[in-house]
Parts: C-alpha cells; sequence; structure tokens
C-alpha cells in the first residue's frame, strides 16, 4: 500500500566530510560514505552498515555519517542504537535538523510522544532546515496520537503550506478533521489525499482496497485508523 499510513519519513541522506581530516583520509572516508548510501538505497542494509562503519572508523565525529548509520539500525528496528548515534549527531551540530528528525522517529516507533514532540520541535527551531514538512508532519503524527487534535491539524496544515504535493498530511490531516467531528471536511481532504498521492493518483476503488487489505493485520490505533478512512470514502 502507499506510504499514506506509515506513521513518519526518513529524510534523504547527504554526503558531507569534515575539514579537520587530512584530505586523503576526507576523500576515504566519503567514499566509504557514498557508498553506504547507494546500499541503503538499493535496500542493502548490510552492506551499507559495513561501508558506514568503515567511514565512521575514520572520521567518528562526522554528524552525516552518524546520521546515516542511524538511519540503517532505525530501519532494523533497533531504536536504542539508532537514537545513540542521532544523539551523536546533534551533540556534533546542534542545529542538525535531520538527526532531530530523525531522532523524534525512533521515539514514535516506541510511542514515546513526549519526546517526539521535542525532537521535532528541535529541528523545526532551525530557519535553514531544508525539509521542514518532513518534521511538521511527524509533530502532528506525535500530537494525533496524543489525541491532541487541534495541533495535530495545525501541523499537518504547516506541512502542507511548505510541501502542497507531499501527500501523508492530508490523509492524517483528514483523520484529525474526522476526530473533531468535521466529517465534511475529512472527506474533502481525504479526496485530495488520493489525488495528490502518486500511488493512486485519484483512484478511490485501489486506495479503498489497499486498506482493505490492510485491516485484515491491522491492530489497535492503525486499525481504527484504517476504519476512520473507510467511513470517510462514503461521504
Amino acid at each position: 500500500m502507499s506510504n499514506a499510513i506509515a506513521a513518519a519519513l526518513v529524510v534523504l541522506l547527504l554526503a558531507s566530510g569534515c575539514a579537520t581530516l587530512p584530505p586523503e583520509e576526507q576523500r576515504e572516508a566519503d567514499f566509504h560514505h557514498k557508498m553506504g548510501i547507494s546500499y541503503l538505497n538499493e535496500g542493502s542494509l548490510q552492506m551499507a552498515f559495513v561501508e558506514f562503519q568503515k567511514a565512521l572508523q575514520i572520521d567518528p565525529d562526522n554528524k552525516e555519517i552518524l546520521n546515516s548509520l542511524g538511519i540503517v539500525y532505525l530501519q532494523l528496528d533497533e531504536y536504542r542504537q539508532a537514537q545513540q548515534l542521532f544523539l551523536r549527531a546533534v551533540s556534533a551540530d546542534d542545529s542538525y535538523s535531520e538527526a532531530y528528525n530523525n531522532l523524534g522517529i525512533t521515539y514514535i516507533r516506541e510511542n514515546n510522544w513526549d519526546k517526539a514532540i521535542e525532537a521535532f520541535t528541535r529541528a523545526l527551531s532551525n530557519p535553514l532546515y531544508q525539509t521542514p514538512e518532513r518534521a511538521f508532519y511527524n509533530l502532528g503524527v506525535s500530537y494525533y496520537r496524543q489525541g491532541r487534535y487541534d495541533r495535530a491539524a495545525d501541523a499537518f496544515k504547516d506541512s502542507i503550506k511548505r510541501a502542497p504535493s507531499f501527500a501523508l498530511p492530508y490523509y492524517w490531516l483528514a483523520l484529525s478533521y474526522n476526530r473533531q467531528g468535521r466529517y465534511g471536511d475529512a472527506a474533502a481532504l481525504l479526496a485530495r489525499a488520493i489525488e495528490t498521492d502518486t500511488a493512486y493518483r485519484g483512484d478511490r476503488e485501489k486506495f479503498i482496497d489497499d486498506v482493505r487489505e490492510r485491516l485484515i493485520t491491522a491492530k489497535g490505533a492503525d486499525e481504527t485508523d484504517l476504519r476512520d478512512y473507510l467511513e470517510m470514502m462514503k461521504y
């Protein structure tokens, strides 16, 4: 199914070196980091892990490498190790929004909403953050899971303002409106989400089929959200 029901996103990776290393070592660290990113993009987590470890041995305080290795642990569902790496990355650069965003994602996975909100707020405190729509989206998910639907809706709207083609916040804004009893607005937002989402391009039947398939194994809050989507589709 589309990532429409997903709870978080991992940001894109960018290679960046530390100017204090000798040039030859810097080139070697950058090479291993870039190789790791290539493997990660291909879904080869073990090869990515090996390359990032090689890069980190050469440049142990590089925030980008720490963030990249943290993403591998995040995808392996090893959240404590991921958190340690993201915390090391923000210790190297307190304004490193990408690592704060990824740190918040680990807290989402642990249902630790207060810490998630704190991490996303830190990510958004940097005016130079290039993809704030992701942190606003993740912040909205955290508020939504706390039952703070007004705050969630505001965060999702902030995400949409900054990236109108980003489909995920439309889905969750629809859920937020639905919980507030704004059923007509919720249905309209869900229709817009399905139009915006490249996985559907307005194909409502495909979306319904995907939701019903997900319901077979869904539990708890995820199951409730999926059933809410189906109810919204009746409007």
